[in-house]
């Protein structure tokens, strides 16, 4: 068997293949409920074989969403649907995952189709927060700098999430604290000048994050794996950078954090990034190396043999595939055949498997 076939278990959740549906948005909720888009879309992916299917960015408050077609949690009522598409997920072999999340100063955004810029208020727009008030981009309204007392409601939120996403059925659960998003722009000197206990020093710049783990561990099953997906680096000079990124997975391992899914960019508009095939795994494998605790790999892998080399090279323990399962929702059957290994098909496609 190869390595990219062999099962993977994380407390009490065994991964049937290595292979993973990284977390994509959508765009296509109302209101933040899921519909029949999102249980085909994250279905199919089940269907074709993955191990792990991670749903979208999912908002833990209307404020946090990037563009009014973002998928929520903040309402008790989104858990219904939810319900569907995680039993869907699991009665095809796969494991059910979420990521939650706040866009911060990243939200109010047009769909990217209508050019993803930022919405004014007479456009459906609503106010950003983030860290400080800067901008991402030079026209954006400049958010609002979050109060204390803000910042133990953004906490909460996340509390919330969490709770619901176990209601919902989910067995993984993801924080997203990459690209940009609120997280990030506490994590990034770039991004956050403030002068309180959330800013300064590596250990203010994280705090917030801190308080998360803390508040979500304190409702999400101890027995059920907790990722945290990062941005490795800002690609910016001054910003945050992979050494940071080491100083938190090991504390994050030392919480009790399970996986770090590991990505990269996404907070300054002038970051420099070498994109190229593989080109994060390089972060995967230090801060699986350095610290000991499990990572994934994303971005511009592609191939089923490019992904078992990344695993024999003990470089990452998951492989995040997101673009490759757009263009290919049976990129695992796919990749089974390749590499030679035996994969169930379901049976209503067992014709297909020559």
């Amino acid at each position: 068997m190869s390595r990219l076939f062999s099962p993977l278990t994380i407390k009490s959740v065994k991964f049937r293949n290595r292979i993973v549906v990284s977390p994509m948005c959508q765009y296509s909720a109302v209101d933040g409920y899921a519909n029949d888009w999102h249980l085909v879309h994250l279905g199919s992916r089940a269907v074709g074989g993955a191990g792990l299917v991670i749903q979208e960015a999912t908002a833990v408050s209307p404020e946090g969403r990037i563009t009014a077609g973002d998928l929520g949690i903040y309402y008790h009522d989104h858990v219904e649907k939810l319900k569907q598409i995680t039993a869907f997920i699991q009665a095809q072999g796969a494991v059910a995952g979420i990521q939650i999340a706040h866009a911060g100063r990243k939200a109010s955004c047009d769909l990217p189709w209508n050019g993803g810029g930022q919405l004014k208020k007479d456009e459906g727009g609503w106010p950003t927060v983030s860290s400080s008030p800067l901008t991402f981009n030079p026209d954006d309204e400049a958010p609002s700098e979050l109060t204390l007392k803000e910042l133990k409601k953004v906490v909460n939120d996340f509390k919330v999430a969490a709770a619901r996403a176990f209601e919902a059925g989910y067995q993984v659960l993801e924080i997203h604290a990459a690209h940009g998003y609120l997280i990030h722009q506490f994590f990034s000197p770039l991004s956050n000048k403030r002068s309180d206990k959330f800013g300064g020093s590596f250990v203010n710049r994280i705090r917030l994050c801190m308080e998360i783990i803390a508040a979500v561990q304190a409702v999400w099953p101890k027995e059920l794996p907790l990722f945290v997906r990062i941005s490795a680096t800002d690609w910016a000079d001054h910003g945050w950078d992979l050494t940071e990124a080491l100083q938190l997975c090991a504390i994050l391992k030392s919480l009790g954090v399970d996986l770090i899914d590991c990505s990269s960019g996404g907070l300054v508009k002038h970051q420099q990034i070498p994109l190229g095939p593989g080109y994060q795994v390089p972060f995967s494998a230090k801060i699986r190396s350095k610290t000991g605790i499990l990572t994934g790999t994303v971005g511009l892998i592609t191939e089923p043999s490019q992904s078992e080399e990344i695993l024999k090279n003990g470089e990452a323990d998951l492989i995040l595939i997101g673009r490759e399962s757009l263009r290919e929702p049976y990129f695992t059957l796919k990749a089974a055949k390749e590499l030679g290994d035996e994969l169930s098909w379901p049976n209503q496609y067992a014709r297909a498997k020559l």
